[in-house]
């Protein structure tokens, strides 16, 4: 390759190099819309290695929209394994949480843009970048079916959870029952002790 040649390559990829790096979230940064800011910590995630997972949100308690929406990685959290105490013993699934914190929390603001507010970066596990589609490139029912498959396993994990509360719950009602019916009981025998003690009193006084 000649020197002309060599200079040219070396441009060319310099070039590309420049129009396609990996743009890293940070606080401030803006989007016209919630599935922008998806589609692009999803292309984040995707080119970094590692999955987005569609996390909470909060929304209006007037109107009901969504004002902000966390975006973590999908091995954020830890999976709860509940024993059924109401049925058979269920077979445990395999589980992809490893207690990852990063995430991208963007909130819409009073221009109606969705602004990050809080970004961590750094994961818990080591991160493999793969070939999967991005997000753009694929069509809306797609990125729906993605979408709902994320936010049906996010609301299985707080179905568990709400369950263990639960449980957990009953049982402490079912304790403080006990304790608050012996301490009934004793206060009953203490009664009857009294009034057999002032029946006895009475008795001697009649005597």
């Amino acid at each position: 390759m000649g020197a002309g040649n060599a200079e040219a390559f070396a441009e060319t990829v310099s070039v590309t190099y420049e129009e396609d790096p990996v743009v890293e979230p940070c606080v401030g940064m803006e989007f016209e819309s919630q599935d922008a800011a998806k589609e692009f910590y999803d292309e984040y995630a995707r080119r970094t290695g590692f999955v987005m997972r569609i996390d909470q949100c909060r929304r209006s308690e007037v109107d009901k929209r969504i004002l902000s929406r966390r975006l973590s990685c999908n091995k954020q959290g830890f999976y709860v394994k509940i024993r059924d105490q109401f049925g058979p013993v269920r077979k445990p699934r395999p589980s992809t949480r490893q207690g990852c914190k990063a995430m991208m929390l963007v909130k819409l603001n009073k221009s109606e843009k969705w602004v990050v507010t809080r970004f961590i970066k750094d994961h818990t596990h080591p991160l493999v970048v793969s070939g999967r589609p991005s997000r753009g490139s694929m069509d809306s029912k797609d990125r729906r079916i993605q979408e709902l498959t994320m936010e049906l396993e996010h609301q299985d994990q707080l179905c568990e959870l709400y369950r263990q509360q639960l449980i957990t719950f009953l049982k402490n009602v079912e304790e403080q029952t006990e304790v608050l019916s012996t301490k009934i009981e004793v206060v009953v025998n203490n009664i009857r002790e009294v009034e057999s003690e002032d029946h006895k009193h009475s008795h001697h006084r009649r005597c």
